[in-house]
């Protein structure tokens, strides 16, 4: 087992910079996921810990020793790739023990290695078969068992699921998470899919253009994001957001929709210039009684939940989530939607997070009005 860090690490091509100054400690065990949009950077990231892609600038440290400089094959490292880069030619053993065999291990060494190994991942039985004889999932399996016999300090995933059905995604996350729990052993994990990042990360590292947004663990992330990039990232579906602008009377915000927003703020506090609330944090309300108003584009039916979709103006749709039977309302009907203060988030010009809980701020919020014609 081993700690990460990583210190002022950049990554550029040519003039266009990847990888932007990015400081981070993962600790000695702990699973961390990257996240964020595509392009941002994530996969670069890990590319740069594992040593198949070289740091422009800054400093890679595995278990405290700086490996900036040192190659792949020597960092202690096991790498899981999204194509599972299986050897066709080769049984399931063979794949599974062929980095053994490049170590000059005995053969009976690594025949004990590969059955415990494939007993873990429950592929004990398909030891004799190859690559085209396997199902997506077994082939996940039989790559992650190619990264555990090693033994590494530290295991790299790089979208290891994407390429699974729903149903394997979720067998596959489980064994993974179980697979954390029974080594200890650090793992750093990129992926798009947040219900693999919420579900399996101890922290998650959020990236936006080659920049880290935010740590946290996946509660700080949803509850307590640092900005509002953050806040629409972390969520599915995202958080909804309005756009408030200055009214005449002094201390008056307002939004779209009939929302207006008396403020008070403390000397030096920032001015709020959006809020967002995510859409479990709505309820459709009856009319007159709501802080918004808007008019009913779709309802989507899941089954154990629902979607509305309410449109507040003409850049302005918001999804509210319903648990149950929501109250009937036709399709093109205005509707109401009503929210508490505690699931509110402010943000200022710059898109960072306003905490209307602080003492410093608690005047940023003072009342709500829902003025309605």
């Amino acid at each position: 087992m081993a700690s990460v860090t990583l210190a002022a690490v950049a990554k550029s091509y040519g003039t266009h910079p990847v990888i932007q100054g990015v400081d981070l400690e993962i600790r000695d065990g702990e699973f961390v996921v990257f996240v964020g949009p595509s392009g941002c950077g994530k996969s670069t990231l890990l590319r740069l810990i594992a040593g198949l892609v070289p740091v422009t600038s800054g400093i890679v440290s595995i278990g405290g020793d700086d490996v900036t400089d040192v190659p792949a094959s020597k960092r202690g490292i096991a790498f899981v790739f999204q194509s599972y880069a299986l050897y066709p030619h080769m049984t399931v053993a063979r794949n599974i023990g062929f980095a053994l065999e490049t170590l000059g291990l005995k053969r009976d060494a690594i025949a004990a290695k590969v059955a415990g190994v494939a007993r873990m991942l429950k592929v004990d039985h398909l030891l004799a078969r190859r690559p085209r004889e396997l199902s997506g999932g077994q082939r996940q399996r039989v790559a992650i068992g190619r990264a555990l016999v090693r033994q590494p300090d530290v295991f790299l995933f790089d979208e290891p699921l994407s390429n699974l059905d729903s149903d394997l995604r979720m067998e596959m996350r489980m064994e993974i998470a179980r697979l954390h729990g029974e080594l200890a052993t650090t793992m750093i994990y990129v992926t798009h899919d947040q219900s693999e990042a919420m579900t399996l990360a101890d922290r998650i590292v959020v990236l936006n253009h080659g920049r880290i947004e935010q740590v946290g663990t996946p509660q700080e992330l949803y509850h307590a994001p640092a900005n509002r990039f953050v806040a629409g990232f972390i969520g599915s579906p995202r958080m909804n957001f309005l756009t408030l602008s200055g009214a005449e009377t002094p201390g008056l915000l307002r939004g779209p929709g009939g929302l207006d927003l008396q403020v008070g703020f403390a000397e030096g506090t920032a001015a709020p210039a959006s809020l967002g609330v995510r859409p479990e944090g709505l309820s459709l309300a009856p009319a007159g009684t709501g802080r918004l108003r808007g008019r009913l584009e779709r309802l989507e039916d899941l089954g154990h939940e629902h979607f509305a979709y309410v449109r507040i103006d003409a850049d302005t749709l918001w999804v509210t989530r319903l648990s149950g039977t929501p109250p009937y309302h036709l399709k093109g009907e205005m509707v109401d939607l009503a929210f508490a203060d505690d699931d509110l988030f402010v943000f200022d010009a710059e898109g960072r997070r306003l905490d209307h809980g602080a003492s410093e701020t608690r005047n940023a919020l003072a009342r709500f009005v829902g003025s309605r014609a």
